[in-house]
């Protein structure tokens, strides 16, 4: 008779109270963690056949420590939480989710490019000091207003959600250039490029590639001063793909014309992180880690974690990473 498998969630309130995960349909046992700090992570995924984890890390120890574990699937698409190495050696498979937010990055993506264009911070800033209520005319003019249409959107990296983001871009009337290792020549109306003319070349620059040892830091000084004057940069992948005070400084400068984030080097920030002290900047949107945390894109997330489950189970393991 074969044991039910024992499933242990290491950060349920990561994925929103509003998700329901559907229960795989195998023999199992079921046990969800709000959060787990490392000093709990032991005696949790102790005989442990399968962990879910978000952002807790799992470590070689925490790998070679556990001769039950068979499957450690990742709620999320980046899986740098993971000691792949390790797991690979324990022939643990490693498996992520993918695709779920294709609507809901991009859209995020756009609603922070738009916010800055049209200056509704600085607008809202404007509201707020009553300058619309005492002026002598209908409308106020506090700050310049630009259209999306005929800019140049410039995307680092051409994932499904760079190529989301490509295509709204385009419905908005803009030329869309890209810089990646791998172009995809067959992409319509699309034009790949060398990272150095695509910073020189864009009005707005947009990331979305993974952080890895090559792009950590990606946007530096050097690269902050290659881009246009004015131009805005967007980043809803990983935040220590930026030069966090570089860009400080070149948006205290005036070099750089605006900025929109959703990540941070490291998350929950610390009140010294040089972007976030410049937050409340009309020309700065920050936004805490929640791009992709659509309630459609958060149920997407935890309905493919079950089918990642099941078919793992069944033998045929999906989206292996490692």
């Amino acid at each position: 008779m074969n044991l039910p498998v024992r499933i242990v969630v290491l950060d349920r309130l990561t994925l929103g109270p509003a998700v329901r995960f559907r229960r795989p349909q195998f023999a199992h046992e079921w046990v969800e963690w709000p959060a787990t700090q490392s000093i709990d992570m032991a005696p949790r995924v102790a005989n442990a056949n399968v962990v879910i984890t978000n952002k807790v890390p799992i470590d070689r120890a925490t790998i070679d420590n556990n001769t039950s574990l068979q499957l450690i699937a990742v709620a999320a698409t980046g899986f740098d939480v993971v000691d792949t190495a390790a797991a690979r050696r324990r022939s643990v498979d490693v498996v992520n989710v993918r695709n779920y937010a294709n609507d809901s990055v991009p859209e995020h993506t756009l609603a922070m490019l738009l916010a800055l264009v049209r200056q509704l911070p600085a607008y809202r800033q404007s509201i707020q000091r009553d300058t619309w209520q005492s002026s002598e005319q209908f409308c106020v003019f506090d700050a310049p207003i630009r259209t999306l249409a005929g800019k140049t959107m410039g995307l680092v990296g051409f994932g499904s959600l760079a190529r989301g983001v490509a295509a709204l871009a385009k419905a908005f009337g803009m030329r869309v250039i890209v810089a990646t290792p791998r172009p995809d020549r067959s992409a319509a109306d699309i034009e790949f490029v060398a990272l150095p003319t695509l910073l020189a070349s864009a009005d707005f620059v947009s990331l979305h590639c993974p952080l890895t040892a090559a792009t950590e830091r990606l946007i530096d000084a050097k690269a902050l001063a290659r881009m246009k004057r004015g131009a805005i940069l967007l980043n809803t992948a990983r935040g220590a793909l930026l030069d966090e005070q570089a860009v400080a400084t070149a948006l205290c400068d005036g070099r750089l014309g605006g900025l929109g984030i959703d990540v941070l080097s490291s998350e929950p920030p610390s009140g010294r992180n040089p972007l976030l002290a410049l937050a409340n900047r009309p020309n700065v949107v920050v936004t805490p880690h929640i791009a992709w945390a659509a309630d459609e894109a958060m149920q997407r997330l935890a309905d493919q974690l079950t089918d990642l489950l099941e078919a793992w189970h069944a033998g045929h393991p999906r989206h292996v990473v490692n």
